[in-house]
């Protein structure tokens, strides 16, 4: 069950009023880093349905990949191996992206395959 606000801000307040109390040689029997753990776990579950981070959309990664590495559509074919209509139809959304072409992004450009296969 996902916490209510009121409980995701008291945990909040006593997360960070336990943070000096705990660190890394804390046991994980003593009290405080009980408590620690557990306004932790009521954060993230709030943080989780609250404030979700989703994976950036492929089209966008492979157009700021091309920026950093200072590539055009035509670089961008040559080292996917396939024609600059083709990569047009890519970031347009006009075609999907083939296992292949897949394989080559992650490889060549580093994209995550999380990123990829969304």
């Amino acid at each position: 069950m996902t916490p209510s606000f009121e409980e995701y801000t008291k945990a909040n307040i006593r997360l960070n009023e336990l943070i000096d109390l705990v660190n890394d040689e804390t046991p994980e029997t003593d009290t405080r880093m009980i408590e620690f753990l557990n306004v932790s776990e009521i954060i993230e579950s709030y943080e989780k349905e609250h404030f979700r981070i989703e994976y950036p959309d492929l089209k966008d990664v492979i157009r700021l990949r091309m920026f950093e590495l200072r590539l055009k559509q035509k670089d961008l074919s040559v080292l996917l191996g396939v024609s600059s209509t083709r990569v047009s139809e890519y970031l347009t959304g006009k075609r999907p992206i083939t296992l292949d072409v897949a394989k080559n992004l992650h490889k060549k450009l580093h994209i995550d395959a999380e990123i990829i296969l969304q």
